[in-house]
């Protein structure tokens, strides 16, 4: 049954991936103070509904705030989508966005630790969520020189997968899958000093149960067990979205106290809880963050 199935499973996968493919390009058409907020509308109105991911957002708003009424539970999933295809979209723009980052300057008490642990070539670690675009704050410390490169997870569509990788990487620094070999350019990059990106906000199979939100969280330890191991900075930062929809603000927040894994982890949980608490309509609510409950 497996082995029929997978053909088909490979051909959806294709057809979708034409279909998106499709829709970055006529988006990309468009002068791109319309193209974003086109990646936000044809994600709101025509992929979220459709794909479930607007069903997703509000039943994990209920979880974390039963006595929201359900109106405003629809209100941040569809911001929610929104932002999501903005995000996708911006991170196609490739050129255009850097352009736009190179004049949005980062803030925040972290900037002088990156600054400093550039200078002694000392490794970094720069540790987010899916908020807002995480992206905007890379490619703003690329237009001032740093090199980030980052660890990700490969999308399950392969053929949507290949070229999303090469936005990435467009954006300046080696990107590494996750798995045994990424890992292992990852962990060499970081020795040699370099600068990276982890995304810490996914659920966990063999992670520690941490909170987030209220709620216990499988929180991987790693982007703490390897600034612990490698004398490594490990900074929160963030780029939120503003009303306008296009423009972001950069903030850098002063690095997380050494301490043990579990809590620096925590730490960070913390860090990002306070933005979506601030912003949840910015943060990536489709996610099965709380899976295990």
């Amino acid at each position: 049954m497996g082995k029929r199935n997978k053909p088909s499973r490979r051909l959806g996968d294709w057809l979708t991936d034409r279909v998106a493919r499709l829709l970055i390009a006529t988006a990309l058409a468009l002068p791109y103070e319309r193209r974003v907020p086109f990646g936000g509308w044809v994600t709101r109105r025509l992929i979220a509904p459709i794909a479930g991911y607007r069903d997703r957002a509000e039943a994990n708003l209920a979880m974390i705030w039963p006595d929201m009424p359900a109106p405003g539970r629809r209100r941040i999933a569809d911001q929610v989508a929104d932002n999501a295809g903005r995000t996708l979209i911006e991170n196609y723009s490739t050129e255009a966005f850097l352009a736009r980052m190179a004049g949005t300057e980062p803030k925040g008490p972290g900037l002088a630790a990156l600054a400093a642990a550039r200078k002694a070539g000392r490794p970094a670690i720069l540790v987010t969520g899916h908020f807002g675009n995480y992206e905007a704050a890379r490619a703003a410390l690329v237009a001032r020189g740093y090199e980030i490169g980052g660890l990700y997870r490969p999308m399950a569509n392969p053929f949507f997968n290949a070229h999303y990788v090469r936005t990435m990487e467009a954006f300046g620094g080696p990107v590494f899958p996750q798995g045994r070999r990424g890992t292992t350019g990852f962990v060499r990059h970081l020795r040699s000093g370099g600068m990276l990106v982890l995304l810490t906000d996914q659920h966990a199979r063999r992670g520690a149960e941490l909170r987030f939100m209220g709620q216990p969280a499988l929180t991987a330890l790693s982007a703490a067990e390897l600034a612990l191991r490698y004398d490594a900075e490990l900074i929160p930062f963030y780029a939120t979205r503003c009303p306008d929809g296009l423009s972001f603000e950069i903030e850098i927040e002063a690095p997380i106290a050494r301490a043990t894994p579990r809590e620096m982890m925590q730490a960070l949980n913390d860090s990002l809880e306070a933005r979506v608490r601030r912003h949840p309509e910015q943060w990536f609510w489709i996610h099965r963050r709380w899976k295990a409950h």
